[in-house]
Formats: structure tokens, C-alpha cells, sequence
């Protein structure tokens, strides 16, 4: 049975540029595979992971206690105890969570962990390529990057 208590977990944490965060993950020390599910938990103030969409993974988020905003496609939506929101792979599907509050926002993620992805980040213009694992996976990976998306190479060149 894959089963976990995040009582037994340690936090991880990430502190990068106006990213800051700690992290469970759940469905990691729980063994599964085929999906994934993270605690997170944001200080007031901060911000997730950079914004972004994927290609080939759906991912989910419910909030657990607190409050925030949540920049969805573009938009801005205020975020509450209780709500759930489906990211699509797609660019519909382009998030990230903000904490603009006084009190920390803590809220699950889910994912499917389909391989190879394509993670898609159109503030800084570049993408992300994830072969043999998928983003957030353990295993080794055959091929793994981030790249410029203007940094476009003719097909044939170096030929």
C-alpha cells in the first residue's frame, strides 16, 4: 500500500528571486509513479514557481487555508479556502500562485507525470525539455534542458 502521513515529512525549501516556498511531496514518499501530489506552503508575500504551462501534463491545485491570487491565462483571480482549479496542458493552463496576504497559503498540487514534457515559461521566453523522467521525477533522464525559445536552429545547419 503506498500510503504516508505529511506529519512524517520534512519540508523542502526553495528560496529564488521572489520565489520562496516550502514543500511536501506526498505522492513521492507515498511511491507513486504515475502521479504526482505536493504540500505546499507559501510565506506572505511570496510567489510558486515561475509562470508556466506544460505540454503533456495536467496539473491541479486545491487551497487548504489561507489566501492568495492566482495569475491563470493571463488573468488574475483571487484565491480562497477551498477552491479548486484545473491547469490544462496547454497554454490555457500557464499559473502562478502568489501569496499577497499576512498569513501563509498552503494548498495541494496534483499532476499527471507524463514524459517527455515540454514546460513552456512565456515570461522569460524559453522552455524546458524533459526525457526519461518527467518535471519534479526522481529517475534519470536521457535528456533534459532549458532553452530560449527565439534560439530557433534551421533543421539542416551543422549538417
Amino acid at each position: 500500500m503506498g500510503r504516508t502521513n505529511e506529519g512524517e515529512l520534512d519540508w523542502t525549501e526553495l528560496v529564488r528571486g521572489d520565489a520562496q516556498f516550502r514543500r511536501k511531496q506526498l505522492s513521492e514518499a507515498a511511491g507513486a509513479e504515475g502521479l504526482g501530489c505536493s504540500l505546499y506552503e507559501l510565506p506572505p508575500g511570496s510567489k510558486s514557481w515561475p509562470y508556466h504551462y506544460h505540454t503533456a501534463n495536467e496539473e491541479a491545485m486545491y487551497v487548504l487555508a489561507g489566501t492568495g491570487t492566482l495569475r491563470l491565462d493571463g488573468d488574475v483571480y483571487a484565491l480562497n479556502e477551498g477552491d479548486y482549479v484545473a491547469f490544462p496542458s496547454d497554454e490555457s493552463g500557464g499559473h502562478r500562485v502568489i501569496n499577497d496576504s499576512d498569513a501563509p497559503l498552503r494548498y495541494l498540487t496534483v499532476s499527471t507525470m507524463n514524459q517527455p514534457d515540454v514546460t513552456v515559461y512565456p515570461d522569460s521566453d524559453k522552455f524546458g525539455v524533459y526525457v526519461g523522467s518527467p518535471p519534479r521525477g526522481r529517475d534519470e533522464r536521457s535528456l533534459e534542458g532549458y532553452y530560449r525559445i527565439d534560439d530557433d536552429v534551421d533543421y539542416w545547419e551543422g549538417e
